[in-house]
């Protein structure tokens, strides 16, 4: 279910939407059970955003491969991942990336349901693989950050700002899609920003807060996914009154936007 803010009207194109977890639509996929939560059905182009429930000693396999790029999220569970050659171990937290055309699969422990998040998009015109890419990572690798974010003026700016996490960006191989994590103690904000030509797609991961859309903050707790069409004004933040102690997201906008790699004074290009 998409928040009463976000809703589309006859006429007028959705600029986003706040899904909640329990409302996600699931299907089956052979032992699997699959839900498209962001794709064409809210006006998105370029990003697709699956969560899948895969049972334990089950292996998962998306689809589309051949022609896309992914990268998933272990949310809940562990077991271990295929990207293309090469295979590692995966629990809560951890993340593959696979270039477009190399095999990717999910495969849960035998004791018990691995529930992961998976980020897909098709490479636009123009657009390059990495050399050497990262393929699995985790969330809390905090060798590259962006840190002070003042946002882009659609709203009024906290100092008291996130650190945000790249995980998979241009500067480990990833040439469209990227994988960035916020981390937010009470009071700080990813001060609220557009991408001009990106589609964002992230996930509440862990805690509960609030995540911007338009032009409202709404409450927002694990599992919650926020979608925003290209110029719409997004952020997320944890409220000093909240009783969470630690908000974490996690995501990123599609095509990835060099203007979050300007700000932590990285190189965007492709390495």
């Amino acid at each position: 279910m998409t928040s009463p803010a976000t809703r589309p009207t006859a006429g007028h194109p959705v600029h986003g939407a706040v899904l909640k977890a329990q409302d996600l639509l699931f299907r089956p996929d052979g032992p699997c059970q699959v839900a498209e939560a962001v794709g064409p059905h809210l006006g998105a182009e370029t990003i697709r955003l699956d969560v899948v429930r895969i049972p334990a000693g089950a292996t998962w396999q998306p689809p589309h491969t051949a022609r896309e790029e992914n990268v998933a999220v272990v949310f809940a569970g562990h077991g271990h991942g295929r990207s293309g050659p090469r295979h590692a171990p995966l629990a809560r937290g951890g993340a593959l990336y696979a270039p477009t055309g190399d095999p990717c699969a999910l495969t849960a422990s035998d004791d018990g349901e691995l529930v992961a998040y998976l980020w897909r998009s098709q490479l636009l015109p123009g657009r390059r693989h990495g050399t050497a890419p990262r393929r699995f990572s985790s969330l809390d690798n905090d060798e590259t950050q962006l840190t002070g974010f003042s946002g882009t003026g659609h709203s009024a700016a906290s100092e008291r700002t996130a650190t945000m996490n790249f995980v998979f960006w241009p500067g480990t191989g990833t040439p469209q899609l990227c994988l960035h994590c916020g981390m937010m103690r009470p009071g700080e904000y990813f001060n609220v920003h557009v991408h001009p030509d990106s589609e964002e797609a992230f996930i509440a991961f862990e805690g509960s807060g609030q995540l911007y859309l338009q032009d409202r903050w709404i409450d927002a707790a694990a599992g919650d996914i926020l979608f925003a069409r290209p110029g719409v004004p997004h952020g997320t933040r944890l409220p000093d009154t909240h009783p969470a102690d630690r908000f974490v997201t996690c995501g990123g906008p599609t095509p990835f936007d060099p203007v979050l790699y300007d700000r932590a004074r990285v190189s965007g290009e492709v390495r």
